[in-house]
Formats: C-alpha cells, structure tokens, sequence
C-alpha cells in the first residue's frame, strides 16, 4: 500500500473466516477490480436511496403540512395579524417542514446503509483502493473515508477529518469534503436529472439511470477533490504525503440492529438537528425577501432580477443564483425558493409533480444547457451555514472557513463559464 503498512490479521469471533476474509480480499482490493466494484456499491447505495426515499418524504410532508394547515386555523381563530402567520407559519414552519420531509428519508436510508458497509469492514478496502491516488495529489488516504462520509453530510465528513493525524492533511481534508455532494443537495440534483435527462415516470429503469448519472456527477466530485488536494498540497498546504499504517480489519456480519440505532442517533438525527437550527432562521429571511414590496415587485424579485446579467454568464438566471444564495443555510429549500419566485408566490410551495415542475421551469426559460449548469454549480459551490460553523469549530480559524467558501465557488464559476463559452461557440 502506497502510505504505509496493512496488517490482514483476523480478530475476534464474529469474523467471516481468514481464508474468506483473503479470497475477498483479492476481489475488493484489487487493482482491477476494487474501484469498479467500489463504483458498482456507490450507484447501488445512491438507487437505493432515490427509490426508497420519495414515499416517506411524501407522507412526512403531507404530515407535516397537515399541521400546517392546523397551524394557521389557530392563529385565525386568535385572530393574529396576516404578517404575523406568514413570518411563523408560512416562513419559519414552513421551511422547517421542507427540511424535516427532504432531508429525514434520504439519511435514514443511506447513512444505515454507509453504516452497515462500515460494520462489514469494507470503508478501510475504499481507502486501501484511493490510497495511490490520495497520495498522487500529496495527501492522506484516510480522505477517502471522510470523502465517503460526506455523502450524507459534509458536517460529518468535516468532523470525520479527525481521524487524519497530520495538521497539514487534515485541512487538505476539511478544505475540499464540499465537492462531494451531500444529503441536502441530492434532491436538487436527482430531480434536475429526472425531468431533463432521464424522465419523469419514475420507474424501475428511470431510477437506476439517475443513480448511474448521479454516480457521474459524484466522480466529476471526487476528480476535483483529487486536483484541488494536489493544488492545495503544493502552494498554501505544502508538503509531503505522511505515512500510516492501515490495518484492514476482519470482514463481520453486521448487527443490523446496532447499526440502525447507531445510524438514526449518531448520525441522522445529528445533522437533522444542526439543519434544522439554522432552517428556521432561514425561513424568516426568505419570507421577509418574498413579501417585502419593491417597486412593482418584491424585494425576492429585485435582487434576482440584479443577480441576472452574472448569472446568464453561467448559464443560469438570477433567480437560480439567487435561491444558491438564500438556501446557504440549508441546501435543501433550493428548489423551492426557485418555484416560489417563478410563480410569484409569497412563501416556499413544491408543485405535485416533476412533469409539472418540467412545464414550469421551461416556460420560464430553462433548456438543457441550464439544467446542466445548475447541476454544475449545485456541485461546485459554497458549503451550507452548518458546515461552515463546523469548519471554524473543527480548524479553528475563520480563514479556513473563507477559504472553504472561496475554492469551490471560485471553481464552479470557472467550470460555469466554460462550459456556458464552449456551448455557445458551438451553437447549442
């Protein structure tokens, strides 16, 4: 192994058996086949988690905004002021409610799942598989491990870059976990392929061919994690890939009981909670940005329509660019906040379906083009409020916490730009 020594020692009684542990061992780690059949489980996992997840999201929402609906027969019935019910209900529940319904069945699927793969023992075989590749870009293998946990949350793979014992290292790590697209901006990705790239049926096939898309926007991800490391690694964060000794444990049969708490309390209801702390806020801002009048519109249509011009650059429109820019406390109200200035309404809605979604955003002027630069910038920008509370309280510095907003924004402009150019050079 390119950064130190692995020791195949097989321990404890619930192993699967050392001859078995070898025979896999030569399939998973292997040159040939470890990465394909490491790619092979992320598509898996990534289908699993698309077509397991829309059923409870729906009936949490619907559950959700039956208290809603509650909600404001209660301040009807005390008579509160009309501002009052939309800055409580229509702003901060409502957001909460988005997120709650977005974000709960997507983790409770794939963080057990993530869980359940490290239990097994197969997480170190990933870092065994991305050593050469980490250490080709002057960094720690054990980037793989936080990488992986980064697609649940980028707050968990930040905090997970403890596990990486040199300083140096450890901020290649935090510095560049955001290319890894996370829980919350899954759903802006899956649905943009859905209705512009695979179809709207949502059946068996269309499911498997969005993870299989998904899969390669994530590698397009864990390619500039790659050149952004090496970059890192030889101006700001010079220096030389440390040694370390990983010692592959023994495959186990998971206790899928332990893993199941282990993933909702650990993990699930960890982050849901960081997210929902910062939503709420975010939903008096967005309410305020809606419902403040400006001129002949709102103050929500004024800054997109001054955000425009720069973000046609990217092939996008103000009001794409500006939802980036108000969702930064939780990437997860994106899409919503991009619904609810199209149809000029005065609080975050979601239409009933992507077909209806599709009409709506095609009449207000998105093509493919569009499609594929907001997927693109969806990749490549700014890590959420949460994850960069965690950056500052894991670094330490407010300056690594600037730089993790600088790098990947800085980035997805530039990759914006040039696909936008290219496109238009050649006529599309």
């Amino acid at each position: 192994m390119g950064c130190g020594t692995c020791d195949f020692g097989r321990k404890g009684s619930s192993s699967l058996g050392g001859s078995r542990d070898r025979k896999l061992d030569r399939i998973l780690t292997n040159r040939l086949t470890g990465i394909p059949i490491m790619l092979a489980l992320l598509c898996g996992a990534f289908w699993i988690t698309i077509a397991g997840a829309n059923y409870p999201s729906d009936l949490i929402a619907d559950f959700l905004f039956w208290i809603q609906d509650h909600l404001t027969a209660l301040f009807m019935w005390a008579g509160a002021p009309d501002w009052l019910h939309g800055i409580l209900v229509l702003g901060v529940y409502r957001v909460l409610a988005w997120v709650v319904a977005v974000m709960l069945p997507p983790m409770a699927i794939f963080f057990p799942i993530f869980t359940l793969l490290e239990d097994f023992g197969y997480l170190p075989r990933v870092a065994f598989n991305l050593d050469h590749h980490f250490k080709k870009a002057k960094a720690c293998g054990k980037q793989a491990l936080t990488m992986c946990m980064g697609f649940g949350c980028n707050c968990a793979g930040v905090t997970g870059c403890r596990i990486i014992d040199s300083p140096r290292e450890r901020l290649i790590a935090i510095l560049t976990n955001n290319f890894v697209p996370c829980n919350g901006r899954f759903p802006t990705l899956i649905a943009i392929i859905a209705m512009f790239f695979v179809g709207v049926a949502g059946g068996l096939v269309e499911s498997l061919l969005s993870a299989v898309i998904l899969a390669g926007v994530i590698m397009l991800g864990v390619f500039l994690t790659f050149r952004v490391s090496h970059f890192l690694s030889v101006t700001i964060l010079k220096g030389e890939p440390s040694f370390f000794a990983l010692e592959l444990p023994p495959y186990r049969t998971p206790q899928i009981g332990k893993v199941i708490v282990r993933s909702i309390f650990d993990r699930t209801l960890l982050v849901l909670g960081r997210a929902v702390a910062v939503a709420a806020p975010a939903g008096l801002v967005i309410w305020i940005f809606a419902n403040v009048p400006v001129g002949d519109g709102t103050l929500l249509s004024y800054s997109a329509s001054l955000l425009d011009p720069f973000a046609r650059l990217l092939g996008m429109d103000g009001v794409i660019l500006l939802a980036f820019i108000l969702g930064f406390p939780a990437n997860e109200v994106v899409f919503p906040i991009i619904i609810m200035t199209y149809m000029a309404t005065g609080a975050i809605l979601e239409l009933e379906s992507l077909a209806e979604l599709r009409t709506l955003l095609v009449a207000n002027g998105w093509t493919w083009v569009t499609a594929v630069s907001t997927m693109l910038f969806c990749l490549c920008h700014w890590p959420c409020s949460t994850a960069c509370l965690t950056i500052k309280k894991e670094a330490g510095n407010w300056k690594w916490v600037g730089l993790s907003i600088v790098i990947p924004t800085g980035i997805g402009i530039v990759i914006c730009l040039l696909f936008t150019t290219v496109v238009r050079l050649l006529g599309f």
